[in-house]
């Protein structure tokens, strides 16, 4: 009797891979559950507050406040889920970089954890929190 072949190996998951985004969108297209820090776990949106959006966006890779503004080297992560945030007062908790070129890129303003987000000085009503940078509660 021969031994059974081993079940394929699922692809490894990517650096950023994303979380299921069907679970975390009502109908409406809203979000069902409270958007949190991945670092400290405060809260960022409350539940409804954001739209789901597909945009792919370059997002510098993770860092603290003060090292993501120093400019760094161009290692990020390109995303394409995000909640999009029409209205800057709907943020809970949420802080700002200073300018890179006509974007401002969105932090924990607890942790200063980031960027989680983004938004273009351009476009006063679009901000971007990307699926892969926070977690959902």
């Amino acid at each position: 009797m021969e031994p059974a072949a081993a079940p394929p190996s699922p692809p490894p998951p990517s650096v950023a891979a994303a979380p299921d985004s069907a679970e975390l969108v009502c109908a409406e297209g809203r979000n069902l559950k409270a958007v949190l820090c991945q670092r400290c776990g405060s809260r960022v949106l409350l539940p409804g507050a954001a739209t789901f959006a597909r945009r792919e966006l370059l997002l510098p890779a993770m860092k603290k406040k003060a090292a993501a503004t120093a400019g760094g080297g161009g290692d990020g992560d390109v995303l394409r889920e995000h909640w999009l945030v029409r209205d800057m007062f709907s943020f809970e908790n949420v802080g700002f970089t200073r300018d890179v070129g006509n974007v401002k890129f969105l932090v924990c303003a607890d942790c200063e954890a980031g960027p989680i987000g983004w938004h273009c000085l351009d476009d006063k009503d679009s901000f971007y929190v990307a699926l892969q940078r926070v977690a959902h509660e």
